[in-house]
């Protein structure tokens, strides 16, 4: 299994930042995506469950601001940078 190149968490959200690769045009296109998920436990269970996050209260918007800052602030300048350095 494939891990993240670069994660952050805040309480129990987490985003992560993803490298891919894609066929095109007769070579491969390297690109990063990120995904946010929110990991939480069901009151009779011990079992931590992990989804994908559709279902944001209030309190959440916060937490998945700075989160989605720090991924932007990653994507844009540290990601520029790798692109120069391969040129």
């Amino acid at each position: 299994m494939t891990k993240p190149i670069q994660k952050w968490r805040i309480g129990n959200i987490d985003l992560s930042v993803w490298e891919n690769k894609k066929e095109f045009d007769g070579g491969e296109v390297a690109y990063k995506v990120f995904s946010v998920t929110k990991s939480y436990k069901k009151k009779d269970e011990a079992l931590w469950r992990s989804e994908v996050i559709n279902n944001l209260r209030r309190q959440d918007i916060a937490k998945l601001q700075l989160l989605l800052n720090k991924a932007q602030e990653f994507l844009f300048f540290d990601g520029s940078r790798e692109e120069r350095e391969e040129e």
